[in-house]
């Protein structure tokens, strides 16, 4: 019995001091990368966009830890594009300990959360929410996506160096910052370049299903091409009706439309010569565009587009601050936020959508547009 006795202590030794073991390496393992997170629509009508940006993140990750150097940990939260559900995921993802944010993918979620990383000094870079109000008064969130007073203005400006068209109709929706936004700086650089916009007409939420009164006003002035600074959902229902009614102008749209040709149920034939402007081109001939592409496609199955660019970019930009900060993964978010505001207000940075990037601190980026027109089913650059 004596011997069986201390064979069981002498057992239970040994089991003790692995357990310690594997704390210790449990706690080394802690802290060796950097927990990076965000929100977006991985379900529900805007799904198309939190999806292609997780995808787009999660292979920038994968490319990054393969290297063995700066190590990231992701993890993204369905907020179904509502700011409500939004903030819930955010603080799931702080209780998970997130150091570094993508915010929120769609901008009434990012308008929500860019809130609470502000007051949590935690820093966010969101791929793609782009009104102004995400930013505004936050000297932490910054942005990858043109803000919508750029877009706006500069699909002003192409549509009159390009001579696209001479009457312009204005579709926008009225209840929603994105499209507010972009429609009020599109009109006052219009104006000022002298187009002539003969029918400005609205909707709201509750009332985006039914699009004849502004179509037949548009068709009625003569207008012959229409701006709609929307999402996808209502621009496929503006399409697919003016179809319908035979109404065939110029449609020129911006980057909330990109994602339109893998919408479920959508006639990719409804958006043949849609034009828009964006910062990625799927069909780029560069090395770097191509193989993320062809990784893009062999993992998921379908093109990329700017969203899945963009959020690529974020964590590419994100592994460039951090190494030229010196930061490293047991520094404190706050730590981490106060090396981040100042490498990305001073760093020049080039991505798939972008090169020569830089921020200024309002968290606004500054790169270059690229026009594109819808043709068989594909982004065709202009």
């Amino acid at each position: 019995m004596k011997r069986t006795t201390k064979k069981l202590l002498s057992f239970v030794m040994v089991l003790t001091m692995l357990m310690s073991l594997c704390s210790v390496f449990a706690l080394a393992d802690e802290g060796e990368a950097f927990k990076i997170g965000g929100t977006g629509p991985l379900t529900g009508g805007a799904a198309i966009y939190g999806n292609a940006a997780a995808n787009g993140a999660q292979i920038a990750v994968d490319e990054i830890n393969a290297e063995g150097g700066i190590q990231f940990e992701l993890k993204y939260e369905d907020d179904a594009h509502d700011a409500e559900k939004a903030v819930n995921a955010y603080n799931a993802l702080k209780d998970w300990g997130m150091q570094i944010s993508l915010g929120s993918v769609t901008t009434a979620p990012c308008n929500a959360t860019s809130a609470e990383t502000f007051n949590d000094r935690i820093f966010a870079l969101t791929p793609s929410a782009s009104a102004v109000t995400v930013t505004d008064g936050k000297d932490n969130q910054f942005q990858m996506c043109f803000a919508d007073p750029n877009q706006g203005s500069a699909s002003a400006q192409y549509i009159f160096d390009q001579d696209l068209g001479s009457k312009i109709a204005v579709i926008w929706k009225n209840d929603e910052d994105y499209s507010t936004g972009i429609r009020n700086t599109f009109v006052e650089k219009a104006e000022e370049l002298g187009l002539e916009i003969v029918s400005e007409t609205t909707f709201a939420a509750g009332n985006d299903t039914d699009f004849t009164v502004q179509l037949t006003e548009a068709q009625n002035a003569g207008a012959d091409l229409v701006f709609l600074p929307m999402y996808y959902q209502p621009a496929s229902l503006i399409l697919s009706q003016a179809a319908a009614m035979g109404y065939e102008p110029k449609w020129f749209g911006v980057d909330g439309m990109d994602g339109i040709l893998t919408m479920e149920g959508f006639d990719p034939a409804m958006a043949e010569g849609v034009m828009l402007l964006t910062p990625f081109n799927a069909d780029a001939e560069d090395e770097r565009t191509q193989a993320f592409v062809a990784k893009y496609q062999e993992l998921y199955d379908e093109v990329p587009n700017q969203f899945a660019a963009d959020a690529y970019d974020c964590v590419y930009a994100y592994k460039q601050a951090l190494e030229a900060a010196g930061a490293t993964p047991d520094m404190s978010a706050e730590e981490i936020n106060d090396l981040m505001m100042e490498q990305f207000t001073s760093m020049t940075f080039d991505g798939l959508t972008g090169e020569g990037m830089t921020w200024d601190a309002t968290g606004a980026v500054s790169k270059s547009p690229k026009g594109m027109v819808i043709q068989d089913g594909a982004y065709v650059g202009l």
